[in-house]
């Protein structure tokens, strides 16, 4: 099967990452799917981040779960990126009711590595339903128990463990722990016999952060399932050519 495109945090090296510009974006570069990352407000709403404050993104300052859904969107996060005049950070409702038309996949990373957020993995679930997203949504999280939570809800859900650090037998992890996938820190794949072992356990393989021609082709010649990319242009160039 062809390497699907992911962009990461939508087109992200254009547009304000996790923003709906990026994800429009990313769907005008012909991107198979998006991935981004979920965190709650205070109040309780599902919101698309990926910083656990909205420092980085923005002039302002403090906790994604200390602000309320209405706070954070008075929030510019167009820090890096001014020309767009008024970049909000978008709930995953939102980001679901923008991207459905498009048919891409959706890689929904859960940030509860810090902050567990109580909750969440059953309102991601909720929203999906919602939206009859449930077949082209993928969870990821480098909390593998919000994994394992999301698979006590449902039965068909699937998930794929983020890992950034070389693990012993990470495939045979995956597989003996029931999760579909594996999205490893892209140096990951040069461990020997870890694509192998991927394929002996129907493991699939969507590495990140792949941004350079030299490296997406690397990937491409691992077999990798998805590239999770915050270049989805280039990309979609290099795998249709390859």
């Amino acid at each position: 099967m062809k390497t699907k495109v992911w962009a990461h945090r939508g087109a992200s090296a254009y547009a304000p990452e996790n923003t709906l510009e990026a994800y429009e974006l990313a769907a005008k570069q012909k991107a198979d799917g998006i991935e981004l990352d979920v965190q709650l407000t205070h109040d309780g709403s599902v919101v698309v981040i990926h910083d656990e404050t909205v420092n980085r993104v923005s002039e302002q300052k403090g906790l994604v779960a200390e602000y309320t859904l209405k706070e954070l969107k008075k929030i510019n996060v167009n820090k890096k990126f001014p020309k767009y005049k008024k970049a909000t950070i978008p709930t995953l409702e939102e980001v679901y009711q923008l991207v459905r038309p498009t048919g891409m996949t959706v890689n929904v990373e859960l940030k509860t590595s810090v902050n567990f957020y109580p909750g969440i993995e059953e309102k991601v679930l909720e929203l999906a339903a919602k939206y009859g997203m449930e077949d082209r949504v993928i969870y990821s999280s480098f909390n593998h128990y919000s994994l394992l939570k999301l698979k006590e809800l449902s039965k068909k859900v699937k998930t794929g463990i983020l890992i950034s650090d070389i693990i012993v037998d990470a495939p045979d992890y995956a597989a003996n722990l029931g999760f579909d996938a594996v999205h490893p820190s892209m140096n990951i794949l040069q461990v020997p016999d870890f694509v192998a072992r991927c394929r002996e356990n129907c493991i699939l393989i969507h590495p990140w952060t792949v941004n350079d021609e030299k490296h997406m082709k690397l990937m491409l010649r691992y077999d990798a399932d998805a590239i999770i990319t915050n270049k989805p242009d280039l990309c979609r160039e290099i795998v249709d050519s390859y």
